[in-house]
């Protein structure tokens, strides 16, 4: 088999053909599938490093949306992350308890919390995100960088800007 990063090979090539013993996904799988594939894969991964650093992977998510999108309010954050938001607010007071978040009032309504990541928060985010980071690049080292390029826009454009529905997580 040529290397993925061979200018005239399809990347459906790389695919090696399913096993008849077991389902598995192949070039043939419908993209759902598929995606929920690598997205269990990838979340097993990054969810161990997380672990490794004392947190839980969802828990390191939202400390990286408070730190990517600061000054969200709760509401604003559970529809960012595609949490209910209960889910979203047992998860901002397990941080809290923790010493990773705090919650503020909102200046322009004293009812609406908005929250932050702390220092400690933030350092611990910057450790695990290294991990994660190794882990993904680990993951699609045999591509070329312009594949993952492409990989990295497809999934935006799938992802899109509607809002979501639900969350996976």
């Amino acid at each position: 088999m040529q290397s993925p990063t061979s200018p005239i090979q399809s990347p459906l090539d790389w695919i090696a053909p399913s096993s008849a013993s077991a389902p598995r996904p192949s070039a043939d799988s419908e993209i759902t599938w598929l995606l929920h594939r690598a997205a269990q894969r990838m979340r097993g991964a990054t969810g161990e490093q997380a672990e490794k650093h004392g947190i839980q992977l969802r828990d390191y998510i939202v400390l990286s949306a408070l730190d990517k999108t600061p000054n969200l309010t709760q509401v604003e954050l559970a529809k960012a992350l595609g949490l209910d938001k209960t889910t979203l607010m047992s998860q901002l007071d397990r941080l809290e308890r923790m010493g990773l978040v705090v919650r503020r009032s909102d200046p322009r309504d004293r009812r609406t919390r908005i929250p932050e990541i702390t220092q400690a928060g933030n350092a611990l985010r910057a450790k695990v995100a290294s991990a994660c980071d190794s882990v993904e690049t680990s993951v699609l080292n045999s591509f070329s960088r312009d594949y993952v390029q492409i990989f990295r826009r497809m999934l935006f454009d799938i992802i899109g800007d509607s809002e979501d529905r639900g969350s996976c997580l």
